[in-house]
């Protein structure tokens, strides 16, 4: 089954609005993705998230892969674009997303 990119958009852009009044102007996005399958490549989707550019940061208590940006000037569209990129990549190693939050600068 193929990811639902429209929908995931569509989700990201209606969060973002719930709070887009109070939303700093610049900051450092956080998103997080989970792995699917016990055996994840949890090295090899932080080496090539890395490399497009995201710190990464493993929560194994939570099992959960934390990937940041920024500080980058916020607007939906901006968390959007790198959240697509993130998700790309953490896909095609069984890792799926779990939404985002913002890290003031």
């Amino acid at each position: 089954m193929s990811h639902d990119y429209k929908a995931q958009k569509a989700e990201t852009f209606e969060s973002f609005e719930a709070f887009a009044a109070e939303a700093p102007g610049t900051a450092t996005v956080t998103y997080q993705f989970y792995p699917e399958d016990v055996e994840a490549d949890w090295a090899g989707v932080q080496k090539a998230l890395e490399a497009r550019g995201f710190r990464t940061r493993r929560d194994d208590e939570d099992e959960l892969l934390d990937a940041e940006i920024g500080p980058l000037k916020i607007s939906a569209e901006v968390i959007w674009q790198h959240e697509k990129i993130a998700t790309e990549i953490a896909l095609k190693f069984d890792f799926v997303p779990d939404g985002w939050g913002l890290l003031e600068d």
